[in-house]
């Protein structure tokens, strides 16, 4: 009964059944977090690990059928990896390769050449959970002079159960689509610390609705500019015949449409979580609450920042934090900041999948973060460059830079999105890889221009004399 409803429904607006199943569970969060607030907020801890267990399943069974079995597994093996081999670095590392094998096995069995909504969608959020439930575990067991502040927040002091990892699994704040958060945070939310009136459900359903009208906002941007500026377009004969001006246009204005997608989604999802309660971080410097645990996106960061370095920190905020909590600063040990973030953003690449997209995806996000961090420092560096950017000229130099900022941003999410080498390849020869050109220019100039801009030290001047 339900299956040809949903099949109407989704033609009634056009859009896949995958896509609208996706979209009705993100909003079915705020009923379920109404009832937690309403009926549960004072029941026992396994009350509430059980509701929010069985909603999740519910979600994942509604999306996914029977396939909602491979997060089940992952669930009940990590648990009796924790339970077995306790706080040692064989935990972790049985984790991390048993939960990422899974997963890449997972991309590998169901991978196609389109972005489908599928089982593995929800899981690579689940397997960094897991992954990260297992660190959090062994970090417990230091002594609090060995961690750092964000381990000292997130270390377990006790083994959970099987209920509490179920329920920190499958919270229906996010499940399907993130939020990252870790056990600490979900045990505090069953315990009822995570509110700004002690004791009682917060007062978050302003704060909730806000980001839910922002989310709304943002994906009736993405659905109506979606139908202009698709990725598909870019593989036409049409596409190809125009200038390059016009390609680099409509990839500028392509990656900004593009990535409401997934800012939609997270404003939305995050909302339930602030709904809840999950969202709730303390007061600020002003003694203001704040909702924002769970922000998985800046919005005015995104859309004022002229830099890349400012839209990668203000999308997809939880993830981000979760890799550089667990993977490069866990990568100290290698002595080299430049081959740990080499490192960090190969396991992100591999982490989305198995397509080639995914790794030029990351290299070409390594060498933009680094050439832009030199010409930050020689614009910080330069008496003449630092004093331009403070004058009246900078609304024309910013400007300039958002421009470049944009288009450089979508190019290489371009392989991102269209996955195989044939795809990104032919739209990569159509602007005869100007990415690649610009950035592999702007690596050989910078050092030059340093030494015309940026006056040398005295000190330096006599030791070549």
């Amino acid at each position: 009964m339900a299956a040809p409803f949903m099949e109407k429904l989704a033609e009634s607006l056009g859009s896949p059944e995958p896509a609208v199943r996706l979209m009705l569970s993100i909003l079915l969060g705020y009923p379920f977090a109404l009832v937690y607030r309403w009926f549960l907020f004072h029941q026992s801890a396994t009350v509430v690990h059980l509701f929010h267990t069985f909603s999740g399943l519910a979600l994942a069974t509604f999306n996914f059928g029977s396939q909602v079995c491979h997060s089940l597994l992952c669930v009940v093996i990590q648990f009796l990896l924790l339970r077995l081999m306790g706080r040692t670095v064989t935990c972790v590392l049985s984790s991390f390769i048993f939960q990422m094998i899974y997963l890449l096995m997972g991309y590998y069995y169901t991978a196609t050449e389109e972005y489908d909504i599928k089982w593995t969608m929800p899981h690579c959020v689940l397997t960094l959970k897991l992954i990260g439930l297992a660190l959090d575990y062994y970090d417990g067991e230091k002594e609090q002079s060995q961690m750092s502040a964000e381990q000292k927040k997130s270390a377990l002091s006790s083994t959970p159960s099987l209920l509490e990892i179920f329920g920190f699994s499958y919270f229906y704040g996010g499940f399907l689509v993130g939020p990252q958060f870790t056990l600490r945070n979900y045990q505090n939310l069953v315990s009822r610390e995570m509110s700004d009136v002690p004791g009682q459900p917060p007062s978050s359903v302003v704060p909730a609705m806000k980001r839910f009208g922002l989310g709304l906002i943002t994906l009736a941007i993405f659905t109506i500019g979606g139908l202009h500026y698709s990725d598909s377009y870019f593989l036409t004969d049409e596409f190809e015949a125009h200038p390059f001006w016009y390609k680099c246009v409509y990839i500028l204005v392509w990656v900004k449409i593009n990535l409401y997608k997934y800012i939609s989604c997270w404003l939305i999802t995050v909302s339930v979580c602030v709904l809840s309660g999950l969202g709730y971080n303390g007061k600020n410097e002003k003694g203001e609450h704040q909702w924002d645990a769970c922000a998985n996106v800046r919005v005015w960061l995104f859309e004022t920042t002229p830099l890349f370095t400012g839209t990668i920190n203000s999308f997809n905020i939880n993830t981000n934090a979760w890799v550089a909590r667990h993977v490069f600063k866990r990568l100290k040990f290698l002595g080299n900041k430049l081959l740990s973030q080499m490192f960090t953003l190969l396991f992100l690449a591999i982490w989305h999948g198995l397509h080639s997209g995914y790794l030029i995806c990351f290299s070409l996000e390594f060498i933009i973060v680094n050439v832009e961090k030199q010409a930050q420092s020689l614009v910080r560096d330069s008496p003449l460059l630092a004093s331009i950017a403070q004058s009246h000229l900078y609304p024309f130099v910013y400007v300039v830079q958002q421009l470049i900022h944009w288009l450089f941003m979508g190019y290489p999410l371009v392989p991102f999105c269209l996955f195989t080498y044939d795809k990104w390849l032919k739209v990569y020869s159509s602007i005869y890889f100007c990415g690649h050109i610009f950035f592999f220019f702007a690596f050989l100039v910078l050092p030059y221009l340093r030494k015309v801009f940026v006056p040398r030290k005295r000190g330096s001047e006599k030791k070549e004399d």
